[in-house]
């Protein structure tokens, strides 16, 4: 094990390979026994016999399989319908810098380049926007498949084509040329070795030909991901089964936004549009009525299909973003500097490849000078720079769905407004590799479709709800429909490119005007020493201003959407506010006067403020003080949480050992920290011991920021009902009671689990980073994730830190999600600039760039960000010209 400063990457020199595939488990040969294997977890059984048959090739043939798909980087290569030369200049880390002649040559090679390195996951990609990852992994794919053809995600995206903008279409239409032409001219084993596996296990199959709706159907998958509080609307039902409201309230505290500011201070609307130096504001729309006990219990089983979504970008409590700027009075450069890094579930490949894209000569007809992140799959770059301005995200977070329950006649008809009315109904041929074709039937509302129609548990929840007075389960139910912004076309696409050629503060807003969904924070800078935010996004208006905490009955008119969305105008937006810098990160956005209702379940804020307080405390800060700043790894629940065990009277020397290690902590979990190590295991026993006894297990606490706000509240009272353990007959616990067990519990935990020593307990050997591909990589058999998955890094952060490496209390301490890339831009100088990636450049197992950048993101490091183009050209490594066809 090798230890890098306070991180460590083990020696995987024990995990399975291809001269070390485990015992055998019998008599037979291991031919016999792999063959009695039964079909694993969304991979089919082909799969596994596939690779092992491309293992023993690999043995003998050496690494010509896996080499195989690696891409050109140098010399020459012709690309049809080019105009001129492009030039793909690649770094030591494999980081592609194009540069061509018009916008056009541009997105053809930024396909091509795109398909070089990350097809395999372009195709997953497509497959599961648009349901058909049955086709390629089988019936354990199905169901994500059936929701997604239920909510008609590749249908409303080719509706998109029509509405978006036609130089955005001539980008797309480009850009999926440019990635044909690699596939044309590549055979399925020379695109990536998992089409190797695939076909090895008898699937013939051949990548289809890419379309800008497979590009435009990517934003829906980020949407879904990001979609807000439909969880925790949920998860509120849930925790109604035998707790009252005001309980469940405690569970769900009101953001504070006296402790944990927004993200703008200033400002109010005014006649429907934000005005930052105006003070007051209207009213705020009403709150909806409370929904009565019986309507409460009967969605109690609401969502466990919904769990099973794909998850492309992640979702739950770490899902979120850092984003900063400071202006030029804060920056030791004198012009503003802006930092950011979202909070993605963790994933091989990860789901940003850098890249930039430069016309030779900018112009009004060839405007792009622009480098950043990239999703492969979509033209442009996403989050980054030009030679103008910088921009991050980071998740708003707005209520932008809602469940409705809709009274259902017979199979084809619903009511609405004291009339019966027919049902929209269509079919959808679902493809199963090794089984028979699926026919899915999609009936839906004017709300949306009805998601209880795939989900058993959805459907129950229907059938088990009361209608108009009658008992739960009289069969008298509702189905449930889903209505999401995302299901509305919309032009966000244009967005993307419109950002990449932004000059201005004006041209920038008029950019993030398009943004329809998912709804992000954008902060920006430039290079006139300007900083400001913007919030976009489509957030509905709901007619009798419900607040979307608990599904809506269906056929009442009142409860609809008007159609109508926060006006843009309206949305909080500041330029060069009178603090001198702006904080993002998932806290709410503005004070609660604000009159439209954007959403009540808010990050708590804890990341944020911590951001606020240390660009307050440090002053002028320079691009390491930035990057500082992201590495921060301070504990925010620590400060309050830890004088409580403190004074836990725990039996002097055994388990008052760990205790002791606390008394002179400084709240920060680096990965070598034993005081993080046994802070955390006590705060996960803390939270089983509190509530396990009584929560469903769906809602056992993740120990994320809305448990830290539970706590807070629950410490300052220590005979509050949440402590008593209902497993004990005749006892009474109190908070000492629990503190105790809680810190006894994870003495014994750490002595087992690492040393009976305290002093040689390390927060990183239990806060592990494995990186696992979403697809080969959960097969469950060992030469499968062999091929494909890589790790272990042991890290420090937490879940809610600033360093947000988060972790789920009721599952382990395992990084489930963690800054998917860092970047800091200097505006006063873009060379100076730095960014790195959660993985690296290449999808290819076993090539250079597949994960070449994880060590030193594990560190703390970053890599230096070229963009002019002597700075580009001093760091080259590679460079391939395109040539046109023929030229």
């Amino acid at each position: 094990m090798v230890r890098h400063n306070g991180n460590t990457m083990t020696d995987q020199s024990a995990a399975p390979s291809p001269s070390n595939p485990g015992p055998a488990t019998d008599e037979r040969s291991w031919w016999q026994v792999f063959l009695s294997w039964p079909r694993v977890v969304r991979v089919t059984t082909y799969v596994a016999a596939g690779v092992v048959l491309v293992l023993v090739a690999t043995l003998v043939t050496g690494v010509v399989l896996v080499r195989r798909p690696f891409p050109q980087t140098t010399g020459e290569l012709d690309l049809p319908g080019l105009e001129g030369d492009v030039r793909v200049v690649r770094d030591a880390n494999g980081i592609p810098q194009l540069y061509g002649d018009s916008v056009d040559d541009l997105m053809r090679a930024q396909g091509y380049v795109h398909a070089q390195e990350r097809f395999f996951e372009m195709d997953v990609r497509r497959h599961a926007t648009a349901g058909r990852l049955a086709e390629m992994f089988g019936k354990d794919a199905l169901e994500s498949d059936e929701y997604v053809r239920t909510m008609g995600w590749r249908r409303v995206a080719e509706q998109e084509l029509a509405l978006i903008k036609p130089e955005t279409r001539a980008a797309l239409d480009a850009y999926a040329d440019g990635v044909n032409a690699y596939l044309h001219e590549h055979s399925p084993s020379e695109i990536a070795v998992e089409y190797t596996v695939l076909d090895a296990g008898g699937l013939d199959y051949h990548p289809e030909d890419w379309t800008a709706v497979d590009s435009l159907a990517w934003l829906k998958a980020m949407a879904w991901d990001l979609r807000g509080n439909m969880d925790d609307e949920i998860n509120r039902v849930l925790a109604l089964a035998g707790h009252t409201a005001e309980q469940v309230s405690e569970l769900y505290p009101a953001y504070p936004y006296g402790e944990h500011l927004p993200i703008v201070g200033q400002g109010a609307v005014v006649d429907g549009v934000f005005e930052q130096d105006a003070t007051g504001g209207g009213t705020r729309n009403p709150q909806r009525p409370a929904y009565t006990a019986g309507q409460r219990e009967s969605l109690a089983r609401l969502g466990d299909g919904l769990a099973r979504m794909p998850a492309l970008l992640g979702h739950g409590n770490g899902i979120g973003s850092n984003s900063w700027v400071v202006d030029g009075a804060h920056s030791s450069t004198g012009e503003p500097l802006l930092a950011n890094d979202p909070h993605l579930s963790v994933t091989l490949p990860g789901v940003w490849m850098q890249m930039g894209l430069h016309c030779n000569t900018v112009s009004e007809a060839c405007p792009l000078d622009v480098a950043g992140f990239t999703f492969s799959g979509v033209p442009g770059v996403v989050i980054g720079h030009n030679a103008d301005i910088a921009w991050g995200f980071t998740n708003l977070g707005p209520d932008v769905t809602d469940l409705y329950l809709e009274k259902t006649v017979g199979d084809d008809r619903w009511r609405y407004d004291g009339k019966v009315r027919p049902l929209k109904i269509r079919t959808e041929t679902i493809k199963v590799d090794g089984g028979d074709d699926v026919t899915l039937r999609v009936r839906s509302t004017k709300h949306g479709p009805l998601l209880s129609d795939v989900s058993d548990r959805l459907a129950d929840v229907g059938e088990q709800a009361p209608v108009d007075g009658r008992p739960a389960g009289s069969g008298q139910g509702y189905a449930v429909a889903l209505e999401w912004t995302a299901l509305q076309p919309a032009a966000t696409a244009d967005a993307i490119l419109e950002l990449d050629t932004a000059t201005d503060w004006s041209s920038f807003r008029a950019a993030a005007s398009a943004f329809a969904v998912p709804a992000q924070n954008l902060v920006y800078a430039d290079r006139e020493g300007h900083i400001g935010y913007q919030a976009p996004g489509w957030i509905p208006i709901r007619k009798s201003g419900n607040d979307g905490l608990m599904p809506s009955a269906g056929w009442r008119p009142e409860n609809d959407w008007t159609g109508d969305h926060v006006p843009f105008d309206g949305l909080p937006n500041v330029l060069d506010p009178d603090e001198g810098f702006i904080v993002t990160a998932n806290q709410a956005v503005v004070g609660p006067d604000y009159p439209y209702h954007l959403t009540d379940d808010w990050d708590r804020g804890y990341r944020s403020q911590r951001i606020r307080d240390l660009l307050t405390d440090e002053g002028e800060l320079s691009v390491d003080e930035m990057l500082d700043v992201q590495l921060d790894d301070r504990n925010p629940m620590a400060p309050t949480l830890t004088p409580y065990l403190l004074d836990v009277d725990l039996p002097h020397g055994y388990y008052s050992a760990g205790q002791s290690l606390l008394r002179d902590w400084d709240f920060g979990q680096s990965a070598d920290s034993g005081a993080a190590a046994y802070y955390n295991v006590v705060w996960r026993a803390l939270l089983a011991k509190t509530f396990h006894d009584d929560l469903p297990e769906d809602l056992w606490p993740d120990g994320g920021d809305r448990w830290f706000g539970v706590l807070e509240g629950l410490l300052r009272r220590p005979a509050d009902p949440w402590w008593d353990d209902s497993t004990t007959d005749g006892v009474v616990e109190t908070r000492d009671d629990i503190l105790a067990a809680a810190m006894t519990e994870a003495r014994d935990e750490l002595t087992g689990r690492q040393a009976l020593d305290p002093q040689e307990w390390s927060w990183g050997h239990l806060h592990r980073l494995d990186l696992h591909s979403q697809t080969l990589g959960e097969s469950g058999v060992g030469p499968v994730e062999w091929l494909v998955n890589r790790g272990t890094w042991e890290l420090g952060g937490g879940s809610s830190t600033v360093d947000a490496t988060g972790w789920d209390a009721a599952e382990g301490y395992d990084v489930t999600t963690a800054p998917s890339m860092r970047m800091v831009v200097s505006l006063g100088d873009l060379d100076k600039s730095r960014w790195i990636n959660l993985t690296g450049v290449s999808g290819h197992p076993f090539s250079s760039h597949y994960t070449d950048q994880t060590d030193l993101w594990a560190k703390g490091e970053t890599l230096p960000w070229a963009f002019t183009p002597s700075a580009v050209e001093d760091s080259a490594d590679d460079t391939l010209t395109f040539k046109p066809s023929g030229g």
